[in-house]
């Protein structure tokens, strides 16, 4: 009973330590502002499912700003008795609702199948597991819905064993490419990645540091609140290069396509596919050419999207390519087979195939196309980033998509593999 008993002080320690604090995790209202744009177009009126909401810095943004109507959830009541107050103190009393539940058990006419457009969780998802939370939560999506998760993971390659001992104590990071992975894993795509910035930590943390120096250390399980945070603010100060939040927009999985791999089962098929899909045969030999180029040929961004009776529907190609010397990923060729077209299918296997590069810890895709097509994988033109072909071609089709935005855009002109003949 007496182990209980602390649990609970505990508990009400770390929250008291927290109450009216402007945010429980890092992040920023420009933060907000820049996902709530990577997430694409949303309806009038949007549906927002705002999980671990805390005091709903976040909610009262989007009902704000995206019209939302959120319904906003946690667990602890005086957080949403927060917001409810905020909300009404800023005329927005009819655009949020707090509920209280627990985001792992989401169950009842609230959290019906299909519900929200967008489903919002900044710096909670840790509370059930990242990959939990993206298996579980994409149930409540309505079609060409959205979720906005972030998640703590390692920023360095070889991260230092203080910065290890106390993340292994305290909740396991991930690398991006294996959060990704996870992601993946759990049903869904990404439509977008952003690494938050350190800025987004102080909004945070100075504030919680200025709490800690002012609470009372005699209330009951206060001083292992004060304690764990402030070993969390010195880690953070010690080590906080080696990790930070990153912020990802995902969508579920066509489940029309199955995507995976090429075999060398495939490779009849995935000529066919090529020879279909363009007037020529000239993409279909590239391909070939291309696989017969070692320094070129990554085998496993080499994609197929299969048709409900197993054949190959679509195919998108990721070669290496250089920036100057940097490396990065050429897209090209991505073909649909004419009897798929217009389904899906390319955009399904465009998006394994981004996803799969990402898993790889790859960096920059450059692609030359259609920007009303390409666009709607995040890619923009290269000349924003001084990246540019060694030809001729308009500004608008020859275009870049960060993968990870931690590493430095290389500057320079883009060096194809020689099958391209460029």
């Amino acid at each position: 009973m007496t182990d209980h008993i602390d649990d609970a002080s505990r508990t009400e320690a770390f929250f008291t330590l927290h109450h009216r604090l402007p945010r429980q995790s890092p992040g920023s209202d420009a933060t907000t502002r820049r996902l709530l744009a990577l997430a694409g177009p949303l309806p009038d009126r949007p549906r927002v499912l705002d999980l671990g909401c805390g005091p709903g810095r976040a909610a009262l943004l989007l009902a704000a700003e995206a019209g939302a109507e959120v319904t906003a959830v946690d667990l602890h009541q005086p957080f949403l008795d927060e917001l409810d107050e905020a909300a009404k103190a800023r005329g927005l009393g009819d655009r949020i609702r707090t509920v209280r539940a627990d985001m792992g058990d989401l169950t009842g006419p609230d959290f019906a199948p299909g519900s929200f457009d967008l489903i919002w969780a900044e710096g909670s998802a840790y509370c059930i597991g990242f990959a939990t939370a993206v298996r579980e939560w994409q149930r409540l999506l309505a079609p060409g819905g959205a979720m906005v998760i972030s998640e703590c993971v390692w920023t360095a390659d070889a991260p230092s064993a203080g910065a290890r001992d106390f993340w292994d104590r305290n909740g396991s990071l991930r690398t991006l490419p294996e959060t990704t992975a996870a992601a993946v894993a759990a049903g869904c795509t990404v439509s977008a990645l952003l690494l938050q910035p350190d800025s987004d930590w102080d909004t945070y943390y100075v504030p919680l540091a200025e709490r800690v120096e002012s609470a009372d250390p005699t209330a009951p399980g206060m001083e292992w609140a004060l304690a764990a945070t402030r070993e969390e603010l010195a880690v953070r100060r010690a080590y906080g290069a080696e990790y930070g939040y990153a912020a990802y927009v995902l969508r579920p999985a066509d489940p029309r396509w199955t995507t995976r791999p090429e075999t060398a089962a495939d490779r009849e098929a995935v000529h066919a596919v090529n020879s279909a899909a363009f007037p020529t045969r000239d993409e279909a030999d590239l391909v070939d050419a291309l696989r017969a180029d070692a320094e070129a040929w990554l085998p496993e961004l080499s994609y197929v999207a299969e048709a409900p009776d197993g054949s190959v529907a679509a195919y998108a190609l990721l070669t290496r390519c250089r920036i100057g010397d940097a490396p990065a990923l050429a897209l090209a060729p991505v073909a649909t087979s004419p009897a798929y077209q217009r389904q899906g299918a390319g955009q399904a296997v465009v998006r394994a195939a981004l996803d799969a590069a990402r898993v790889r810890g790859e960096a920059l895709v450059v692609v030359l196309g259609d920007p009303g097509y390409y666009t709607r994988f995040g890619c923009v033109p290269a000349s924003r980033y001084g990246i540019r072909p060694g030809f001729e071609v308009p500004d608008e089709a020859m275009m870049a998509l960060v993968l990870d935005d931690s590493v430095p855009v290389p500057v320079g002109m883009i060096r194809y593999p020689a099958a391209f003949g460029v």
